[in-house]
């Protein structure tokens, strides 16, 4: 995303006004945490201040230590070593709840909705308003709940179940839940990472709000444009460690990224696919129903495109065009009832189900790695070998050999970083979780491979790693379709864009003639488009 999608001129003049004016101790400090999981020792006596309505930035690689850091701040888990301070006070947290009565409160990287309660019981669990004190004021809740989640832009039913939430509409939830605790000081990690570009412009401007009203921030994200745009200082982790803390104003994205993975990266490029490449994929009168309340809706209708072998086909649209709708329905991934044409290779198919789908060569690596890309409690090993059992075994006998060996090759291929394929995939960070679930789905060898936001939470260097492996496989023939929220994202990895309007096909742009500005007023409903919220560019 290009954090500056949400910034304008007065609030940049705000956020320098805020740096003049500050003043007393700081609302919260880690002095020297050290924390071990085992023998691994992942926090070096790291620290940091935060001062009322600052906005700390707060970045590394993947399994860096951030999101360990602001866990203990926030009372989630316990440190080794050191002492976290309020108001220059040390202070223990022993849970949660002490980290809000102190007025700490966090955003989790990873959703934690109760999926089948309501929004409005997501947001004020464990305080809900009650009549005389005993039972539960359901009107006054979700009342308050369409409050904030007005304050946020976002048309929630606040009596919807949070399981029927797409994950971006699930992450506006947690960012409401975490705003109606009126901390002191937030924490928000990865809070964009699944919102789309005009969910973005609206969260930095709540950000903006609260910073003014003397709120501290700590601000964990990989998109180094919103780092700059929003914070005053940031802050750089390296395996545990403290690299850099230093004034946003005083360093330079290059440097900001070179202290993340101790190089310099280069610039990710790549040659346009022949248009003489034969087609793998056809996709022609698509469309899919979703059940509601209120009987179903047409979530996406009338779409159609096909892609070459060796072709990268991204598909971009604000959140709710239909973007991961094509993809699960293509791939059999949901119950929606659906209808139109799918050929591979000159062949028309019938995909029933995920498993008729791998059959005929296709691969999918979904948005949501946490619920439906990973079985959470497993090894690495086992994860990555799940699709691929059936190859793998012998006479319908497993293979312990074969499968140790398919899982070390992936996590040497893919960089993974782990203590060894028996580490259970749960006590990964998110970027290298993402890349078990690509790793397991490669290891089925497919020939058409579709990625639903494939670096969601996944550090710059990283990323990179797995742009690259977009383009190695391409290179190897593959057709594959991206979808992406991150709008720079999809320019660099797309020969061809299709961009989507509330669930139809707005047209489909080459390379050449692709740009930010062009996708997005496709993208964007005419009648309803506030030009305030920003550019698409998640």
């Amino acid at each position: 995303m290009n954090g500056q999608s949400g910034a304008d001129p007065s609030e940049n003049e705000h956020r320098d006004g805020r740096r003049a004016g500050r003043r007393g101790a700081p609302v919260l400090e880690a002095c020297r945490i050290g924390k071990r999981f085992g023998p691994v020792t992942v926090l070096h006596e790291v620290g940091f201040q935060l001062d009322a309505g600052e906005v700390l930035a707060l970045v590394g690689e993947n399994g860096a230590g951030k999101s360990t850091l602001m866990k203990i701040v926030a009372g989630v888990l316990g440190q080794d070593e050191g002492e976290v301070r309020v108001d220059g006070a040390p202070v223990r947290f022993h849970g949660v709840l002490d980290a809000e009565h102190a007025g700490i409160a966090i955003i989790h990287q990873e959703l934690n909705l109760v999926q089948e309660l309501s929004v409005a019981a997501n947001i004020f669990l464990g305080r809900e308003p009650k009549l005389a004190g005993l039972v539960i004021d359901k009107r006054a809740m979700v009342k308050a709940a369409q409050a904030l989640l007005a304050r946020l832009g976002i048309a929630i039913d606040p009596e919807a179940k949070a399981g029927s939430l797409r994950i971006g509409e699930q992450q506006t939830v947690e960012i409401a839940k975490a705003l109606s605790l009126d901390a002191r000081a937030l924490i928000m990690d990865e809070p964009t990472s699944a919102l789309s570009s005009a969910e973005c412009a609206t969260l930095f401007k709540v950000i903006a709000q609260l910073t003014t009203a003397g709120v501290a921030i700590v601000y964990i994200s990989h998109r180094m444009d919103e780092v700059i745009a929003l914070a005053d200082r940031v802050m750089v982790l390296r395996d545990g460690r403290h690299v850099l803390t230093a004034p946003i104003a005083e360093t330079s994205r290059d440097q900001i990224i070179k202290a993340m993975v101790g190089r310099a990266l280069a610039p990710t490029a790549r040659a346009g696919v022949a248009n003489t490449n034969p087609v793998m994929l056809s996709v022609e009168g698509l469309w899919a129903d979703v059940a509601t309340r209120h009987g179903r809706k047409r979530v996406i209708d009338d779409i159609t495109f096909d892609v070459r072998a060796g072709e990268v086909f991204g598909i971009a649209g604000l959140l709710g065009s239909g973007r991961t709708e094509i993809l699960e329905t293509i791939f059999a991934a949901s119950d929606r009832l659906s209808g139109g044409s799918v050929r591979v290779a000159g062949r028309e198919v019938a995909i029933r189900d995920p498993r008729a789908a791998k059959a005929l060569g296709f691969a999918f690596v979904p948005e949501d790695r946490k619920s439906k890309g990973l079985l959470i409690d497993m090894s690495i090993s086992a994860n990555v070998v799940l699709p691929s059992l059936e190859t793998l075994s012998r006479f319908s006998i497993r293979t312990r050999g074969r499968e140790s060996r398919t899982a070390r090759e992936a996590i040497e291929a893919l960089r993974i970083r782990c203590a060894g394929p028996g580490q259970a995939a749960k006590s990964l960070s998110g970027g290298n979780q993402q890349k078990v679930v690509m790793a397991k789905w490669l290891a089925t060898r497919p020939r058409i491979l579709l990625l639903d936001e494939p670096t969601r939470g996944i550090d710059v260097g990283a990323k990179q790693e797995i742009y690259d492996l977009v383009f190695e496989l391409a290179a190897e023939g593959l057709a594959i379709v991206v979808v992406s929220s991150e709008l720079p994202e999809v320019l660099a990895l797309a020969d061809r864009i299709l961009v989507m309007c509330e669930g139809r096909s707005a047209g489909i742009l080459s390379r050449q003639e692709a740009s930010e500005e062009g996708v997005m007023a496709l993208a964007s409903p005419p009648a309803r488009l506030d030009p305030s919220l920003g550019r698409l560019s998640a």
